[in-house]
């Protein structure tokens, strides 16, 4: 378990370290900015969203490593889902984080974003983990429009 946990540390340090997909570009279509006055994580999302398909998602702002992580680690995985499928990857991840559970099957199918999994033992950052991740459910849902901030307050 010990070995497990020090890979998850791993990789969230690597992703903190040297985020993917860092750095806004023109053209994105849906856009929305997330905020964590309790940490002082503060990112904007910026996604591409073509014919149903999330095409690309790149972000850019500041914050804690598990900020930095979750937003890194969440723009490679939604990168070619359709819209409803990065809704339902929001559901399940944010469930991971805030329910108890993560039985074999669930972690399985969240893949790489398993390694939150034991942020849940630490309320205070379940926020920090979750930010990126309300932030996308809010570009989805604007539908283009530019929503209001996201706040994890």
């Amino acid at each position: 378990m010990n070995d497990l946990r020090e890979l998850y540390q791993e990789v969230i340090l690597d992703h903190s370290k040297r985020p993917r997909n860092y750095g806004l570009r023109p053209g994105a279509n849906r856009t929305a900015r997330g905020d964590n006055p309790l940490c002082g994580d503060q990112l904007v999302l910026a996604l591409t969203v073509t014919d149903g398909v999330v095409a690309d998602a790149r972000f850019e702002g500041s914050g804690c490593a598990i900020s930095v992580a979750s937003a890194s680690l969440m723009t490679e995985v939604v990168r070619g889902l359709p819209v409803a499928e990065a809704e339902r990857l929001f559901e399940r991840f944010h469930h991971l984080l805030t329910q108890e559970g993560g039985t074999p099957e669930e972690l399985e199918e969240l893949g790489k974003l398993a390694v939150f999994a034991g942020v849940r033992e630490y309320p205070i950052r379940v926020k920090c983990a979750t930010l990126p991740w309300h932030t996308l459910h809010s570009a989805l849902a604007a539908g283009g429009r530019l929503p209001a901030a996201v706040s994890t307050e």
